[in-house]
């Protein structure tokens, strides 16, 4: 069995951090056998180093290794994409496909991004972990595969599985060893030398003089949080390779380049659930919503008392176009309003009638109390009289009807037939 050590460098992994150590331990503990593993960790730490070892320390090392992306994959092609299909299963499925279980048939496939599978997919996994046995898209035929199990992903894969978006039976299938890789801020010895490493390797690539940084910038450089773990860290040495002139690097040149809202190692605050000034925003919300529609209901009343005041429409049409639009919409919007025989009180202000702060509650409503006394008419009422003196202004004829009354003719067609005219 190799060492640690030599594994480290017959794939290039770079660290000697306990966390590091005990995930490359227990790859070359778990390799000699089928195990299914799940290589868990942040985005970035380098998952991907541990099913290669263990595909290269496995019998099956002369056999194929495939790589899926499951999240980069769509979920319409997925199942095609991993258990192949038949010609003429679907649209554009011109021929017979093999999929990535067949074809890796013997050897071990690395499955990153588990957490994705939609949970259609997640069923047919769960079957050749179970007894490797798969279907085709579009076949009856069941076929038979030996493939390794490798998955990782950067989920929490408990609160997934709480939220229902992964099966936990195929969880306990998957994670029989679960390898867990550290974030790069949890390895600070670490951190410098990969960026030495980095910084090697770019200068040697674009042939130029390495970068070096000072003390001040080895400090910001063990401080910073590094969300991005490895591949920010050598996305940061890329840049400074090639963008800067000179090859020391000070810790404000080394700052500029990382994110400014992140740059310490400070715990993250999350936010959990909503405080009392969310609701307090979603009430105001509310009140606001409430208050619009009084607005609209008393400009409704106040277009509806002058109109039972003049009857002349298209003046009102005129001078009210745009509180028409508001209240009623489009006149497709306005076709599908019912009228009801429900008798409405008008008891708006007009804006011409005057008052004094100190009148009283019954001074409020004396116009409305005058037009009481003189004739009580509901809206159902007033609606009839117009259409039937267009009507009749017209010959009864329609469509000059509707223009005067400001209606499709198709609503004053149902209209008629309401009122039986």
């Amino acid at each position: 069995m190799e060492s640690v050590q030599a594994i480290k460098q017959r794939f290039g992994i770079i660290g000697n951090t306990p966390g590091l150590n005990r995930a490359i331990e227990k790859a070359i503990q778990v390799a000699p056998t089928d195990i299914s593993v799940l290589v868990t960790g942040e985005s970035g730490v380098g998952k991907e180093s541990i099913p290669k070892i263990i595909h290269q320390l496995s019998h099956r090392k002369h056999n194929k290794y495939i790589a899926v992306n499951c999240g980069a994959i769509p979920e319409g092609t997925i199942d095609s994409e991993l258990f192949g299909h038949e010609k003429g299963a679907f649209t554009g499925a011109t021929q017979t496909r093999q999929g990535y279980f067949e074809v890796a048939d013997g050897g071990t496939i690395f499955l990153d991004e588990v957490g994705e599978l939609p949970l259609t997919t997640q069923v047919r996994l769960l079957r050749i972990l179970e007894n490797g046995e798969f279907l085709k898209v579009g076949s009856s035929k069941v076929q038979k595969t030996n493939v390794r199990i490798v998955a990782a992903t950067n989920l929490n894969m408990q609160e997934a599985i709480e939220k229902e978006k992964f099966r936990e039976d195929l969880y306990y299938r998957l994670s029989t060893v679960d390898i867990h890789l550290p974030p790069l801020r949890e390895r600070q010895d670490d951190i410098h030398l990969l960026f030495r490493k980095f910084a090697s390797d770019f200068a040697l690539k674009y042939k130029m003089p390495t970068v070096k940084l000072t003390d001040n910038a080895i400090d910001l450089l063990l401080k910073h949080r590094w969300s991005g773990n490895i591949r920010q860290l050598r996305n940061v040495a890329e840049q400074l390779s090639v963008l800067e002139q000179n090859r020391t690097i000070t810790a404000e040149t080394l700052r500029s380049y990382l994110p400014a809202s992140v740059n310490t190692n400070l715990p993250a605050i999350i936010k959990t659930s909503k405080s009392e000034s969310d609701f307090s925003s979603e009430r105001e919300i509310l009140y606001k919503v409430l208050f619009d529609m009084k607005s609209d209901l008393n400009d409704l009343k106040k277009l509806t008392l002058e109109l039972m005041k003049s009857g002349n429409v298209k003046d009102i049409e005129k001078d009210h176009e745009g509180l028409i639009q508001k209240i009623y919409g489009s006149e497709d919007e306005a076709e599908d309003i019912q009228t009801t025989d429900d008798t409405t009180e008008v008891l708006s202000i007009p804006e011409h009638s005057s008052r004094t702060d100190d009148s009283t509650d019954s001074d409020k409503y004396h116009f409305a109390e005058e037009i009481e006394e003189e004739e009580t008419l509901s809206l159902h009422d007033k609606e009839l009289e117009l259409i039937k003196k267009s009507l009749e202004r017209h010959n009864g004829k329609r469509k000059l009807a509707a223009a005067e009354l400001g209606i499709s003719e198709r609503t004053l067609y149902r209209k008629i037939k309401q009122f039986d005219l």
